[in-house]
C-alpha cells in the first residue's frame, strides 16, 4: 500500500506544479490550506531500513551519487570528532531530518508559519508562507524554508477539492543527508512537495516527496519519498536529543 501511496503523491505533485496554483493574496496560509495539517505522526519505515533504522559504517553511501569531495568527507566521517566538535546534531538538519525514524508535531506557529517539530533530535522547522516573510533561520541545520500551497479547484475558480504543500529550504549549515556522514553543504537547496492521503478504516497518511541538490558534495540530485502515519494523540511522543553514532 505505501508503494502506491508514494506513487500516488508523486503524480499528485507534479500535476500540482502543472495545474495548481496557490492562495489567494488576500487570505492566509492557515485559513487557505485545503487540509488540517496539525497534529502527531509517526515515520513508516519501509525503504533504506539499514539507513535509518541503524547507523551505517563510514564510506557505506550506495544509492547516493557524491562527488569526489563528497567521497572523501563521506568516507572519513568520525562521529566522536562531531561530538568533540559540538556538532552531533549534523545529521538532523533539514536535509536529512525527516528520514530519521521519528514523530513529528505539525502545528501552526502563526497564520503564515506552520511549526514541524520532531521527538527526533528535538528540532524544529519552520515552514514560512508569503514573500513577505523574515530570514531567520539562516546559517543553521534548519535554514531559511520557503513555502506555498498548490491548490487544485473544482473547475475554473471553483471550491478547493485539494492541494499540495511546496517547500523550497536554503540557507542551510553544512549537515548529513544519513547519520553515518553522507554530507550536503551550505549550498544545497531542499524541495519538497507534501500531500495527505487517506488511507482505509479513517486513516490518514503524509508523503514527503524530497529533491535535494548540491553542488558541492552530490553529483546528482537525491529524491526521496517518505510516509507518515497520523497518531490519535501525543501519548507516543518521546523527544529525544541527538545521537551522533
Amino acid at each position: 500500500m505505501i508503494k502506491i501511496l508514494n506513487k500516488c503523491a508523486l503524480a499528485a505533485s507534479l500535476l500540482g506544479a502543472a495545474f495548481g496554483v496557490q492562495a489567494q493574496p488576500d487570505q492566509n496560509a492557515r485559513s487557505s490550506a485545503p487540509h488540517d495539517l496539525s497534529g502527531y505522526w509517526v515515520s513508516i519505515v519501509t525503504e533504506d531500513w539499514r539507513f535509518r533504522m541503524v547507523t551505517a559504517k563510514a564510506g557505506d553511501y550506495e544509492g547516493v551519487t557524491l562527488t569526489p569531495a563528497g567521497q572523501e568527507l563521506a568516507n572519513s566521517w568520525n562521529p566522536e570528532a562531531d561530538i568533540a566538535a559540538g556538532q552531533a546534531c549534523k545529521a538532523y538538519g533539514a536535509g536529512g531530518l525527516l528520514r530519521m525514524p521519528t514523530r513529528l508535531h505539525l502545528a501552526w506557529a502563526n497564520d503564515n508559519v506552520l511549526s514541524i517539530e520532531t521527538d527526533a533530535g528535538k528540532q524544529t522547522r519552520l515552514f514560512k508562507f508569503g514573500p513577505a516573510q523574515d530570514a531567520v533561520g539562516a546559517g543553521s541545520l534548519q535554514g531559511v524554508t520557503q513555502a506555498s500551497w498548490k491548490l487544485e479547484r473544482e473547475g475554473r475558480g471553483g471550491p478547493v477539492v485539494n492541494g499540495t504543500l511546496e517547500a523550497l529550504t536554503t540557507q542551510m549549515a553544512p549537515g548529513y543527508l544519513r547519520r553515518n556522514g553522507v554530507p550536503y553543504s551550505e549550498q544545497a537547496k531542499l524541495t519538497e512537495y507534501i500531500e495527505l492521503l487517506d488511507g482505509p478504516n479513517g486513516s490518514e497518511y503524509l508523503v514527503v516527496v524530497a529533491v535535494l541538490e548540491d553542488p558541492v558534495y552530490l553529483a546528482q540530485p537525491v529524491i526521496t519519498s517518505t510516509n507518515f502515519k497520523r497518531e490519535a494523540d501525543d501519548s507516543k511522543w518521546s523527544p529525544e536529543d541527538c545521537a551522533a553514532r
